[in-house]
């Protein structure tokens, strides 16, 4: 198998002309065949805690006609669990009933983060108005044309104000600007009033830009689709504005020639940014995806005609051509940022209006920017700058700077009572600036060409603790512990949580994002980062074996499983790193505890290595055994013994007392697999 070629450039504004080998075809000697779908096992968790939620709500001691679902499940290593539920009573879906259930890893519930409060039992359940009314007024909070407006859902809405019955009426059209529409509006259901309305449709605005020659993803068959291993696929709108498209196909696998002219160029640019958020999201941050299920989505380009904008819709991006269908918006960053309004809506659905709106827009500022830090394309140099590239301003400006957001003329540096009441993409600056100084501490600093100057908003001075490990800092808040109301408050108090969790209580990390907290004026809670790095509880990993799939282990979706590819030291299941034979990085972790007590605590694992490089030289596919950061054993396509399983130890007397994170983690270069399958994990004490 030849390896991965890039095209070379030929000029222009888009993508270049380019060179890409299709995906492995099944059953290929290179490590094809693997099972790269999720361990079944997170399935199977969310149905186990559905069949415990009767006996979750009575336990917490909900209210009678109240029911549960379970909308998802996270698993920590040490076998905690927190599971984010939804709410219906007497049959009614409660919008803005959701919280989280904290659970330890025998099942006791730890603590609960409800959204706003627990009680969702309006005054009255009784409608004193009718549907119709409902539905007029969903019909003139739209304002689009062809509109059709749902018969309107009876629900308990939950607000800051209490529960109310009320009518969800949805309202579906095209605006003027040819953007569709899926508004919701909350009608009460006793007085007729307007509670809120938001739109399923999340959208940003620019110009395209230019990437360079790139590798991108896609599919052999009759004819090469562009289509990627994750299912991110690109179609052509053909400037319409209703269905799907069509998937672009080629004949010869080389896609585009680096101006408007030719259709490919376009959804180069959009593919590639869908395949780096995707990468983004599993190898950073342990997410598979945006549904988190090893699924990728739809790009559709050239949208309507002369459509200035891009949106995410809920199940797809979609990409306009802009002025004169000349420019098409394909920017990077606009598809990170997009796209990451999907991972919200799949965690905590975080609101559309008031503190949520802002943190909901700062969500996807962030990760689009971790996106832009993680290609690191170098036409497209990572920087803390929202829309660089578009130039919607006219005149070379960013469209938000997150060092100092106020720089836009419009967005807010610091918290406030009064930062609610402002559009989400304005009320999202304390958060995108908390989010640099976190990263990258106060004061004036030059990074990849740019120079930022940044003050806190307490008059403190401190340093950041890096972009990453704010974003991990930031998603484990996501998807833990905030809830669809949640604001500014709630989101100090989740992060240090979060920041906890990950680093420890008292660590440099928790106290970087108290203090960038504090740095945007959101007052101190009673969550705090005070306190020492709780003692170990003793005890060995959970499920060295891999026998129970997933469950004790964090990292890339897929490489735990009981695929026949490649056979276990042991039971069927085990840890398979590489085998893909192409460009790819995956990782698994756990953090367990070494007992003071221990006389002579070792690790052990069991490793075998088989490979498709022929090179005696050079070190392709490379795998890492980390404790807390530090590789302590390394492999490569050049490691000895191959196909054999063989049994390797790591002593740990320099760990006793202490908690210990293991991580195992191979990277793959474009072509010619090597397989690092790891099994039987054990600590002895």
């Amino acid at each position: 198998m030849n390896r991965l070629k890039s095209g070379l450039a030929t000029g222009g504004l888009l993508a270049l002309a380019l060179a890409i080998s299709p995906a492995i075809p099944a059953g290929a000697a290179t490590g094809a065949g693997r099972d790269t779908a999720p361990a079944p096992e997170s399935q199977s968790l969310k149905a186990t805690e559905q069949s415990r939620a009767a006996s979750a709500a009575s336990a917490l001691g909900l209210a009678s006609g109240e029911k549960l679902t379970v909308k998802s499940v996270v698993t920590d290593p040490n076998g905690a669990t927190h599971v984010r539920y939804e709410r219906t009573i007497d049959g009614l879906r409660v919008i803005g009933g959701d919280f989280v259930s904290h659970k330890n890893a025998a099942g006791d519930v730890k603590s609960v983060t409800w959204n706003i409060r627990k009680s969702v039992k309006p005054s009255t359940m009784t409608p004193t108005i009718g549907k119709a009314t409902a539905q007029k007024a969903g019909l003139a909070a739209a304002k689009a044309d062809d509109e059709k407006a749902s018969a309107g859902e009876l629900v308990v809405f939950q607000s800051a104000t209490g529960p109310t019955l009320a009518y969800e009426v949805i309202t579906e059209g095209i605006k003027a600007d040819q953007t569709p529409t899926r508004l919701h509006t909350i009608v009460d259901a006793t007085t007729g009033k307007t509670l809120t309305s938001w739109d399923d449709i999340k959208h940003g605005t620019g110009n395209s830009i230019f990437v360079g020659s790139v590798t991108i993803g896609t599919t052999a068959g009759t004819s090469y689709t562009m289509k990627d291993t994750h299912g991110n696929y690109a179609t052509d709108m053909n400037q319409g504005t209703s269905g799907t498209g069509t998937t672009f196909t080629d004949a010869d696998d080389v896609w585009g020639n680096g101006t408007q002219s030719n259709r490919q160029s376009a959804a180069v640019d959009a593919h590639y940014g869908a395949g780096k958020t995707y990468d983004y999201y599993n190898t950073q941050l342990g997410r598979a995806g945006i549904w988190n299920n090893g699924t990728g989505a739809r790009s559709r380009v050239h949208y309507g005609q002369n459509y200035v904008n891009a949106f995410w819709d809920g199940t797809q991006m979609t990409y306009g051509d802009g002025s004169s269908n000349a420019n098409p918006l394909v920017e990077l960053d606009v598809a990170g940022h997009e796209m990451s309004h999907g991972v919200t809506e799949n965690t905590a659905n975080l609101n559309y209006s008031g503190d949520a709106g802002g943190l909901n827009e700062a969500t996807s500022d962030i990760f689009g920017t971790g996106v832009e830090w993680y290609t690191n394309n170098p036409s497209d140099v990572p920087d803390y700058l929202i829309g660089e590239e578009i130039n919607i301003n006219g005149n070379g400006t960013p469209l938000r700077y997150m060092d100092k957001p106020s720089k836009d003329g419009a967005s807010k540096d610091c918290w406030s009572s009064s930062v609610g009441g402002l559009d989400p993409h304005y009320s999202s600056g304390p958060l995108n600036h908390w989010y640099y100084m976190a990263s990258e501490g106060t004061g004036s600093k030059t990074i990849n060409g740019v120079t930022y100057n940044t003050t806190s908003c307490n008059g403190t001075t401190f340093t950041g603790i890096g972009h990453l490990k704010v974003e991990k800092i930031w998603y484990r808040t996501l998807s833990t512990y905030l809830t669809s109301g949640s604001n500014y408050a709630a989101a100090r108090t989740g992060a240090i949580k979060a920041a906890k969790d990950l680093y420890g209580a008292g660590s440099a990390e928790c106290v970087g994002v108290e203090k960038a907290f504090s740095g945007i004026s959101v007052p101190a809670g009673t969550e705090t980062c005070g306190g020492t790095t709780p003692p170990p509880t003793g005890g060995s990993l959970t499920n060295g074996g891999f026998e129970s799939g997933q469950t004790g282990w964090i990292g890339t979706s897929g490489p735990i499983t009981s695929s026949t590819g490649r056979p276990a030291h042991s039971g069927s299941w085990k840890l398979w790193l590489g085998g893909n034979g192409t460009t790819a990085s995956e990782n698994e972790s756990q953090t367990f505890a070494v007992p003071s007590t221990a006389t002579a605590p070792t690790l052990t694992y069991w490793i075998r290595i088989d490979t498709a490089e022929t090179t005696t030289t050079t070190q392709y596919d490379k795998a890492t055994v980390q404790l807390n950061g530090v590789t302590k054993h390394s492999y490569s396509n050049l490691s000895t013994p191959k196909a054999s399983y063989v049994q390797k130890s790591i002593d740990l007397t320099a760990y006793k007392g202490t908690n210990v994170t293991l991580k195992f983690a191979a990277t793959e270069d474009s072509s010619l697999q090597t397989s690092f399958v790891i099994d039987d994990v054990a600590t002895n004490f």
